[in-house]
């Protein structure tokens, strides 16, 4: 028969154990988010380069010419998008080493 003990025990090995099971996940999930992040790196390296430079200002200029195709994606022109994400790689980048 189970004491008071037991019971408080399997309750805290149940507790512990759903502890573990959430954490393992979490690890894993950031663990992939980790890899796909490094996997971008050249690609927000050439973002950094080309944001603002000559090349993007002239293309910005061809687009507001109506230069450009009909269709052709342009997020990369409009100065929000690309501020915005390098914005929030530099508040990812700070969360991440105040987490250390």
């Amino acid at each position: 028969m189970p004491t008071k003990r037991n019971n408080q025990q399997t309750a805290r090995i149940r507790s512990m154990e759903r502890c573990l099971t959430r954490a393992t996940a979490a690890v894993k999930r950031l663990n992939t988010a980790l890899d796909n992040f490094e996997a971008v790196q050249a690609d927000i390296a050439a973002l950094e380069q080309y944001y603002g430079s000559d090349l993007w200002r002239q293309d910005l200029a061809d687009d507001e010419a109506a230069l450009l195709p009909d269709g052709l994606k342009r997020g990369v022109l409009s100065q929000d998008a690309v501020w915005n994400l390098l914005t929030d790689l530099r508040d990812l980048t700070t969360r991440l080493h105040n987490n250390q």
